[in-house]
């Protein structure tokens, strides 16, 4: 079964992150998967597991949504728009798919409509019966204008075999961020959370403080309010280990990497950094989604800051669920300092622990079976039982 999976990272990298994993159940459940990457290419993450085809890239110029730039910085023209969809459209005919997966499109990624929705169309006039489906994460940013909604709900109806949320209902259900959830229930299933396999290797204790911020690139606040936390916490003779994240500011690693010493470790990225999380004594995090499911797959005691500067809502929500749960303790970026940071680490030192939610984190592998057995033609309003 072959599998052509639209991949595109426009701020952060956690699509890439969630995108491997996926890759990788695809690719163990014995798919080829080809991987149309529409971002830079991030080292850190290679997706080892699949064929990648890089596209023309396009990338944001910090949080700002309404621009795509090309390569260069420049905002894309209708000619780069037109030559990208028809790289897109000619890979679609190389690889010849059983499966087209899309990430958050229609519900999201709508400046990619230019090349999406002619590949869903050529998908649904394909005489092979390709299937055509979309992956979403469990919270959708909250939309500005309503009729988008509406119109994201219209276009799945017409050109979507199945919606997978990544999710786990007992956390949160697709209807809570996307108003039009009941109209498409025949062709939502919920995965579960995409994180990092259960069944592994745990990581040894290591009584480490770890202080990450995913891709890094708005993670200057967050590395410089840890530093100030850190004298004033029971944690501050811990070894603490910053992972800045591919793409924090050179200027600002270096001037980190400066006061690295014996009890301060500072690396962009780390392969192991769920095992890092399974041993840490504590993690200091951004909360974006590829990081909170590495939290609840650890069980370590966290803190995060949700990212929120300008449309994005979707790490707070998630966050202040989790903090309600009593999964994890929350700093908002507004009042992200040294001392409440440290006030925030010595209320999640001193949290009862208890019997934490089950929450379902078997979403990649769980993914693959639901693309199985799409292909094997069951009838979407089943996939979820199919896939239990």
């Amino acid at each position: 079964m072959r599998v052509l999976f639209h991949v595109q990272h426009l701020l952060g990298v956690g699509h890439l992150r969630r995108g491997e994993l996926l890759a990788d159940a695809m690719r163990a459940a014995g798919m080829e998967v080809t991987v149309a990457l529409g971002g830079e290419p991030v080292p850190a993450m290679p997706f080892s597991s699949a064929t990648v085809v890089q596209l023309p890239p396009a990338r944001l110029k910090g949080a700002d949504f309404t621009t795509l730039l090309d390569e260069h910085g420049a905002p894309v023209t209708d000619a780069w728009r037109a030559a990208r969809r028809d790289a897109l459209l000619a890979l679609y005919e190389e690889t010849a798919p059983d499966i087209v997966l899309l990430e958050m499109f229609p519900f999201g990624r709508r400046r990619l409509s230019f090349e999406l929705l002619p590949l869903m169309k050529a998908a649904r006039a394909d005489p092979r019966g390709v299937k055509v489906v979309t992956s979403v994460r469990d919270i959708l940013v909250e939309a500005k204008r309503p009729e988008r909604a509406r119109e994201a709900a219209l276009v799945a109806r017409e050109h979507l075999d199945a919606v997978l949320v990544h999710a786990d209902p007992t956390l949160f259900t697709f209807g809570e961020t996307y108003p039009h959830a009941d109209e498409l229930e025949d062709l939502i299933a919920y995965t579960g959370y995409v994180t990092e396999p259960g069944a592994r290797t745990r990581g040894a204790p290591n009584g480490e403080v770890l202080v990450s911020a995913g891709g890094g690139a708005a993670a200057g606040d967050l590395m410089r309010a840890a530093l100030a936390a850190r004298p004033l916490t029971a944690l501050k003779d811990h070894v603490w280990r910053f992972l800045t994240g591919p793409r924090y500011p050179q200027d600002e690693f270096e001037a980190l990497a400066a006061l690295a010493d014996e009890r301060t470790i500072v690396e962009r990225f780390s392969p192991r950094f769920q095992a890092l999380m399974d041993g840490a004594a504590l993690s200091i995090s951004q909360a974006g989604y590829n990081t909170v499911m590495n939290v609840l797959q650890s069980g370590a005691r966290a803190v995060v800051v949700p990212y929120d500067e300008g449309e994005e809502t979707e790490q707070r929500f998630r966050s202040d669920r989790m903090e309600a749960m009593g999964l994890l303790s929350v700093v908002t970026s507004s009042e992200l300092g040294g001392e409440t940071l440290a006030a925030a680490i010595a209320a999640a030192l001193a949290r009862d622990e208890g019997a934490r939610p089950s929450i379902d984190l078997s979403g990649a592998a769980r993914t693959a079976r639901l693309l199985r057995d799409l292909c094997a033609d069951l009838e979407p309003s089943r996939l979820g039982k199919a896939a239990s």
